[in-house]
């Protein structure tokens, strides 16, 4: 049976058995067009290439690019850089496109030189079961009156109820600083050692000496994410965006006090505000575990809506009101769940 029945047998099975169509050609790596093609006739008509192109490289110059991308002279280098080093000693074998090409056929699109291969990591997933298990900061800008220059703002936040925990502004970015107000909002929240994680960037306010020691001193495990990772801390990017986005957000602070006067109304606006990612529930309220019989009456509300007139529910379940019980951070980045480290 040739490789397109095959295909075609195991998308048509899947088919039956409840899959999609579409689902089951993408599965594949088969266009759905090209599946609909195959169905109104089995038999590819295609004749294909009857001559060899005239520019194509012979198998004895494909076999001098490997052999050139793997000598010891031009393994370090990147074809662009090897096509013009042979250039200079008045040697042409092919282009930087079919120097490209022939290694990724061969598979060598890879390290090939001696030195250390680049390494790359991914920060640590990290799993919170409940408030203050693990936090969340970064600092952004907010413009002034003077052109270029700005306020900082320090933002921290729990993502497990998503209540932002603190705040501070100052005229620079400073581990000091950084340090002074985590170390007040560990007293405020009542945090003792042990308890929690704070994830951050990796700047200098969040992995200074100064800043990396007070952590260690309150017990504090440091998360970070990669350089220029912004994915790495999506619940920070996330806050500035709503911050920055809000319909009264000033263009221009006058000053730090007028920065923390408008910085202190939006905390409480959005401490007291429904969020989508804890179902509707506000980030106060599930800090202090109100949400539990919030989300139960809606619950029951529903169930008793559908009781009352079932015909109008096309499915047999009701909206999901269950309270997610855990917030993970990174945890899609991981492939394996006894890799993630629990926040308690």
């Amino acid at each position: 049976m040739s490789d397109k029945k095959i295909a075609m047998t195991a998308i048509d099975n899947a088919n039956q058995n409840g899959c999609r169509l579409k689902v089951a050609c993408s599965d594949l790596e088969i266009d759905f067009k090209t599946y609909c093609r195959w169905k109104m006739n089995i038999f590819d008509k295609r004749k294909g290439p009857l001559t060899t192109p005239k520019n194509a490289l012979s198998n004895e110059e494909r076999q001098e690019v490997l052999e050139v991308a793997k000598s010891n002279e031009y393994m370090n280098y990147s074809p662009w850089i090897i096509v013009a080093k042979l250039a200079d000693k008045g040697k042409y074998i092919a282009s930087e496109s079919s120097f490209y090409k022939i290694l990724k056929e061969n598979k060598m699109l890879i390290h090939r030189g001696k030195s250390k291969a680049k390494n790359t990591y991914m920060p640590d997933p990290l799993v919170a079961y409940s408030p203050n298990k693990i936090w969340t900061w970064d600092i952004t800008y907010l413009k002034t009156l003077i052109r270029g220059q700005y306020f900082y703002l320090y933002l921290f936040m729990d993502i497990f109820s998503r209540k932002i925990t603190g705040f501070d502004i100052h005229e620079e970015e400073s581990m000091e600083y950084s340090s002074e107000l985590v170390e007040k909002l560990c007293i405020n929240e009542g945090i003792k050692k042990g308890e929690l994680s704070l994830h951050a960037d990796n700047g200098g306010p969040m992995k200074g000496a100064t800043m990396l020691a007070t952590l260690e001193k309150l017990g504090i495990a440091a998360s970070f994410s990669r350089p220029r990772v912004s994915n790495d801390n999506p619940y920070s990017e996330s806050l500035f965006k709503t911050l920055k986005y809000c319909p009264k957000y000033p263009d221009i602070f006058k000053s730090i006090a007028e920065g923390k006067s408008w910085v202190i109304k939006f905390i409480e606006w959005y401490n007291n505000h429904p969020h989508s990612g804890i179902k509707f529930v506000t980030p106060n309220e599930r800090h202090q575990g109100l949400d539990i019989e919030i989300l139960d009456n809606r619950k029951h509300v529903y169930l008793a809506a559908k009781n009352k007139n079932p015909e109008r529910w096309s499915g047999r379940k009701i909206r999901n009101w269950d309270r997610d019980e855990k917030v993970f951070l990174n945890h899609l980045q991981k492939k394996n769940d006894a890799d993630i480290k629990i926040a308690s």
